[in-house]
């Protein structure tokens, strides 16, 4: 089994797989609503797909203990998928470039702050959500429709997560 390093969760580090959706100084924001609201502007690319379109659901995540084993991993082919926290709680991010089926290697753990989402890119692998400390909320922007759009596999060997310091 490979243990995985737990990394920050970063926009540099995550480009690979997507995109992290954060209300930083780095993302174009600007003042709306006569200066009583700041919009964070267009922090993700989202991908319906062909004959698709853009669904927005609520996820309720039960939380994970750590050591945790990935045994797992999922992939939407046809559209984008994203995920923002409503708990304002630290969560995990796993996942595998986008292509072919990973092996254990392939897999990164990223740690999220409660303020910052995720949106994976068309076909890129990932675990399904790992909330920490609490049953966490999540807002999800996804597609809808026509084809096949989720692929699981079972990942052999497995990765571990260790416990976080």
């Amino acid at each position: 089994m490979i243990t995985l390093a737990v990394q920050p969760l970063s926009a540099e580090a995550f480009r690979p797989y997507g995109e992290v959706i954060a209300a930083t100084d780095a993302a174009r924001h600007f003042p709306i609503n006569a200066g009583n609201t700041e919009r964070y502007h267009d922090l993700a690319r989202l991908e319906p797909g062909p004959e698709g379109r853009i669904i927005v659901s609520l996820f309720r995540g039960q939380p994970r203990l750590l050591p945790f084993t990935v045994a797992m991993m999922e992939r939407h082919p046809l559209g984008s998928q994203a995920f923002y926290p409503l708990s304002g709680l630290p969560y995990l991010v796993v996942v595998a470039p986008p292509g072919p089926v990973p092996t254990a290697t392939d897999v990164v753990a990223f740690l999220a702050s409660g303020q910052q989402g995720v949106n994976y890119a068309p076909g890129t692998w990932h675990h399904p959500l790992l909330a920490l400390d609490a049953v966490c909320d999540f807002l999800v922007l996804d597609r809808a429709g026509a084809g096949p759009n989720c692929d699981e596999i079972v990942l052999s060997p497995a990765a571990l997560i260790p416990a976080l310091d």
